[in-house]
């Protein structure tokens, strides 16, 4: 595994990333710049609760890319549901124009994408991410 970060806990070395794409509802564009920076604190704090993190966030007016790792102790389905319900209400209590867009209370599809990833793909997906139309807004928040 030359190259590959690796972390480890008590009884167990591991590198278990992943490319998570999370995709608004009815994919309607409704993600701004300010929203994405609250969405990228959000997701960090969630990771950092799961003793995870996030390596690289990047988005468009609809949709999400994580590149993340969590350790072999977390379910990555119930990862993802926690982060999708946080974001979702933290989102919507901070931006109240999104409750007009949906009927009802829900940010995300249903439906997410995710990939592992690992070793020499991880610069493609990094690349990939940063390189993601970023709607225009203040940078470096």
């Amino acid at each position: 595994m030359s190259g590959q970060e690796l972390s480890q806990l008590n009884h167990c070395v591991y590198s278990l990333r992943y490319h998570l794409v999370l995709v608004t509802k009815y994919r309607r564009a409704v993600l701004s710049d300010a929203m994405l920076h609250h969405l990228e604190r959000t997701a960090r704090e969630r990771a950092a609760d799961w003793n995870g993190a996030i390596h690289e966030f990047n988005g468009e007016v609809d949709h999400l890319h994580l590149l993340l790792e969590l350790p072999p102790t977390v379910a990555l389905a119930e990862f993802v549901n926690a982060l999708k319900t946080a974001s979702s209400r933290l989102l919507r209590r901070d931006f109240p124009e999104l409750k007009a867009r949906f009927r009802e209370p829900v940010l995300w599809s249903r439906s997410y994408f995710v990939a592992s990833c690992g070793g020499a793909p991880l610069e493609a997906i990094r690349a990939y991410i940063q390189a993601q139309d970023r709607p225009p807004g203040r940078s470096g928040q």
